[in-house]
């Protein structure tokens, strides 16, 4: 491939797409896309639930795609880029503290801010780091958010690490489980991937429904 020819492909990539992001970058892309939505809240748009899935699928081998890619280096790099991304995002949060997300004018970041705290409130350090992880958009700003409301390290170590090794290799699993079970599944990979994008924001669905009833609620009490 000649020089720009590979300029052109890399520009091509669609950083929505998790197949697109694997074809052009394997299993090192997996460490960085977990890194950077875990841990930089410049990466709440990236797709890590379809992204760990689509991998495992493409790890059983079973598919006509011609990305392949080894179970034991996805789960490696799933882990060790969603770990390091939390901590990362804790460490820059205890030391930028809130001041880091009144910069950012995205709606959607600061909505998933508003729903990281609302968790943290609701179900103590400890759950809330671990259930953080299954929620897009949640999982980017609950780490550097943790830092700034000054959680204590040795709990969010211990619960991050849970959490982000639940997430990633279930997901990873999941995926290869399928795959494996499945002739030629990459067939219908497009409408599972958009099942588990629906699937994973049910929970922010129903949280944003709670949120409205106990507002309401607390609306009409005050009447």
């Amino acid at each position: 491939m000649t020089a720009p020819a590979f300029a052109a492909s890399q520009l091509a990539v669609n950083l929505l797409d998790a197949q697109s992001l694997l074809a052009m970058f394997g299993t090192i892309g997996i460490a960085v896309v977990m890194f950077a939505e875990t841990g930089l809240l410049v990466g709440f748009f990236l797709p890590g639930d379809s992204l760990l899935f689509t991998a495992g699928l493409l790890c059983a081998g079973s598919s006509t795609a011609s990305t392949t890619l080894s179970l034991p280096w996805v789960l490696l790099a799933a882990a060790v880029g969603a770990l390091a991304g939390a901590q990362t995002g804790y460490l820059i949060g205890r030391r930028a503290g809130p001041a880091l997300l009144a910069r950012s004018g995205s709606p959607r970041l600061h909505q998933g801010a508003e729903r990281a705290a609302e968790l943290l409130e609701r179900y103590g350090h400890a759950k809330a780091i671990s259930l953080a992880r299954f929620l897009p958009i949640v999982r980017t700003v609950l780490n550097p958010l943790a830092g700034a409301l000054k959680v204590p390290t040795r709990t969010f170590v211990l619960w991050q690490m849970a959490g982000g090794l639940v997430w990633t290799v279930g997901l990873v699993l999941a995926g290869y489980g399928l795959g494996s079970s499945v002739p030629d599944v990459d067939r219908y990979l497009l409408p599972i991937v958009a099942a588990i994008v629906v699937v994973s924001l049910v929970p922010v669905a129903l949280e944003l429904r709670r949120g409205r009833r106990s507002a309401g609620a607390q609306g009409g009490g005050a009447r």
